[in-house]
């Protein structure tokens, strides 16, 4: 999933608004229950232009800039609830069906495996133990859809090194964190990706949402790594940009447990801290042709 271009671009305190507003009303529309008796969860929750306003007087603040006098909302406040109303509709409507269990994954698993040149060396296991103790089916997945897109190309599927930005044989920049995977390594970089699966966890535990701040953080500093390298390429004349993307799985986890990262997920993209979102079975159809434009950039680099 690539960012909505009505969405991009935006200044911070667009982005201020829309997350200080959705921890006042809320990420999710709750249902009224019977006690004790389980249901579907609710949807994305598209917040009133009323509750946009109680939201930001419950904690003495000003919703002036979004709705004037008479309540008629402002550009910025048309923007907003714009905004809200799409993440809802993107997040109900295409994400959710994507989000597979683990059955699932495992048959995609088993329908593609052998796709690759050498498959068999980048399925990698989960990190349960005991019953739960099984290949990492989504993970194996994309590397297998990538080793098949690259044919042959090099890649590394599970850096265990940070990922360094060179220039004149020296670093430049340093991520603070190892990445999942880098095409062609970790050092000089085309793209780098993070892999989020948790078929097999029964909470949204710290883990899950500690991998979402994970990659915020990563974001960030490709984010300040992208201004430097347009400053460089006015001298070098080699203008960058590493592509990052994340990649998650697990309808229980992600839709029953943590609908509200989800939406985080979806503001992440659109602030341009991520490139693509791949959500589930997407990755399917999407890695194939995203694979394509890594190699016409490398053999561009290594012309």
């Amino acid at each position: 999933m690539q960012p909505n271009k009505d969405f991009i671009g935006l200044p911070k305190s667009f982005w201020a608004n829309i997350r200080t507003i959705s921890q006042e009303v809320g990420y999710t529309v709750r249902l009224k229950r019977i006690a004790g008796v389980k249901g579907p969860p609710g949807p994305i929750k598209v917040p009133t232009p009323a509750e946009v306003q109680k939201a930001l007087q419950s904690i003495n603040l000003s919703s002036s800039h979004l709705f004037g006098p008479t309540g008629t909302p402002t550009d910025l406040g048309r923007q907003v609830l714009e905004y809200y109303t799409y993440r809802a509709d993107i997040l109900n409507r295409v994400v959710e069906p994507l989000l597979m269990n683990a059955l699932q994954a495992t048959a995609l698993f088993e329908k593609l495996q052998g796709i690759g040149t050498k498959a068999g060396a980048v399925v990698p296991m989960n990190k349960q133990s005991g019953e739960m103790k099984k290949p990492a089916y989504f993970t194996a997945i994309i590397n297998m859809l990538i080793e098949a897109g690259l044919a042959g190309l090099p890649c590394n599927y599970n850096p265990q090194e940070l990922t360094t930005v060179t220039r004149n044989r020296e670093p430049f920049r340093t991520l603070a964190r190892r990445v999942d995977g880098a095409f062609p390594r970790a050092v000089d970089p085309i793209a780098v990706w993070e892999i989020k699966e948790y078929y097999y966890t029964t909470t949204f535990g710290s883990r899950v949402a500690d991998g979402v701040y994970e990659t915020l953080l990563d974001g960030m500093e490709l984010e300040e790594l992208d201004a430097a390298l347009r400053q460089l390429a006015k001298h070098d004349h080699r203008p960058e940009h590493i592509e990052h993307l994340l990649m998650v799985d697990a309808h229980f986890t992600w839709w029953i447990k943590g609908r509200s990262y989800l939406c985080r997920i979806i503001d992440m993209l659109h602030m341009g801290y991520v490139d693509e979102v791949l959500f589930g079975r997407e990755v399917a159809t999407r890695i194939p042709e995203i694979v394509k434009t890594w190699v016409e950039k490398y053999k561009i680099l290594n012309a």
